[in-house]
């Protein structure tokens, strides 16, 4: 008995000293962590403190913090940023759908400012800015090494006043200058047009507006044709769709889905992750889907056409989307502003990353350069040849009414795509991607 009491004794004491010998360095690591946090704040308040009182004029120490706050956040990523108090005010409004300025939405790496796309119908939209320009000045004076919140407040100015910005173009020899006129942008979230037998869905952003003018738009789209019988398919046109609000993209998703994982978030530990499921109900009941994207399609742009792309809901055609793939945490900060803050990854319910990799079109359709029309249009062109064109050839005289008012419908339609061919490439070739698929799933 003696003897197993003192094993006893020995194993516990030997497992104290092993908790002791593996707690230690434990406990002096973060002991030294947290020294060495210290130092660098004593050395922050060092360098404070000499500006403050040595600095060659009187400086605002406000300003100072707020510098120093927005370099530690401009630093992480492209995304995170301090957000004066006039700087949070416009991001509320500009969620709800009406704000002023350029109507651009830019992004910053290594001092580059870079637009990310154009708002349709906005002043930058048609001054001819693009997905992918990079602006260098703005009224003469370089936007190079500026923090993203001071570019935006070079850029913002009163409704009506002019500004000139310097843009350098992928395929463009020099840099150019486009003038702008600032305008109110009022951002009328979803555009409906019908196409046929089609309903073309062009969305804009990802605001407060989108899913409620999505489901609108839709369902008057559906009542104009004769009811959903008469609906061949949707085209959700997301290109130049700079993203917005999460919980807007999860819902125009849904709309579309019956079930499964729409989107999935995962942060720095496992319990800042989480999943976005779809809900029951498909509000076109399975017709055929195309989804447009191209290079200024982005964040919320890129989780509707990842989800819909993995699920095979969607046909994804056009080019690869922009590749933002992080969510940013909006936290209020005492009495002054807030923090834009990245805080977890997008990945797509197949469990690929959008991050710097974008979503990869099934189909590539590039947009080709508007080609310029001919100058004399009044040459007239040859009538094509046929068998109606040769000498002698039999009449269609056995033809009967309803047939030939079918081969002109025919005729008509197929004019009708010429046109779209010219004005849109892109969109045109989603139309027969559509119909394509809608005749394969009819058979």
């Amino acid at each position: 008995m003696r003897k197993l009491l003192l094993a006893a004794v020995a194993g516990i004491m030997g497992g104290a000293l092993v908790s002791t010998q593996l707690a230690g360095p434990l406990i002096a690591q973060e002991s030294e962590r947290n020294r060495s946090v210290y130092e660098q704040l004593d050395l922050f308040g060092d360098v404070f403190e000499r500006i403050r009182a040595q600095y060659v004029t009187e400086v605002d120490t406000g300003d100072l913090i707020r510098a120093a706050i927005n370099g530690m956040l401009s630093s992480l990523d492209p995304h995170s940023s301090f957000l004066a108090p006039d700087d949070f005010e416009d991001l509320r409004v500009q969620t709800r759908g009406a704000f002023g300025g350029l109507g651009i939405e830019i992004s910053q790496q290594d001092g580059v400012v870079q637009v990310i796309a154009p708002i349709d119908d906005t002043p930058a939209y048609e001054a001819g800015v693009q997905a992918g320009d990079l602006i260098t000045h703005a009224d003469g004076e370089s936007l190079l090494g500026l923090t993203l919140p001071e570019v935006l407040d070079m850029l913002r100015g009163p409704v009506g006043s002019e500004i000139v910005i310097t843009v350098v173009r992928d395929g463009v020899s020099e840099p150019f200058d486009l003038s702008i006129i600032r305008d109110t942008i009022r951002i009328q979230a979803v555009r409906t047009r019908i196409e046929g037998d089609i309903v073309v869905l062009r969305l804009t952003t990802f605001n407060e507006q989108t899913y409620p003018n999505l489901v609108s738009g839709l369902d008057d789209a559906i009542e104009e044709l004769g009811g959903l019988d008469n609906l061949r398919g949707v085209v959700l046109d997301l290109r130049n769709n700079p993203g917005g609000l999460l919980n807007q993209a999860i819902r125009v998703t849904d709309a579309f889905l019956d079930r499964g994982e729409i989107v999935s978030t995962r942060g720095r530990s496992d319990e800042q992750g989480e999943r976005y499921n779809a809900t029951p109900g498909d509000r076109i009941e399975g017709r055929p889907m195309v989804v447009l994207i191209n290079g200024g399609s982005a964040s919320a742009s890129e989780i509707v056409a990842g989800a819909l792309q993995d699920h095979r809901r969607a046909a994804v055609v056009g080019t690869r989307s922009f590749g933002k793939g992080s969510v940013q945490s909006l936290i209020p900060l005492r009495g002054d502003g807030a923090m834009r803050l990245t805080t977890s990854l997008y990945f797509t319910p197949s469990g690929r990353s959008i991050q710097a990799l974008g979503v990869s079109p099934d189909i590539i359709v590039p947009q080709p350069p508007r080609a310029e029309a001919p100058e004399d249009e009044s040459t007239p062109t040859r009538p094509p040849r046929s068998e109606a064109s040769l000498r002698g050839a039999l009449g269609a005289e056995a033809i009967s009414d309803d047939e030939r008012r079918m081969m002109e419908d025919e005729a008509r339609a197929a004019e009708e795509v010429a046109r779209l061919r010219r004005e849109d490439y892109q969109l045109a070739s989603a139309l027969d991607i559509l119909r394509g698929i809608a005749a394969l799933n009819s058979r």
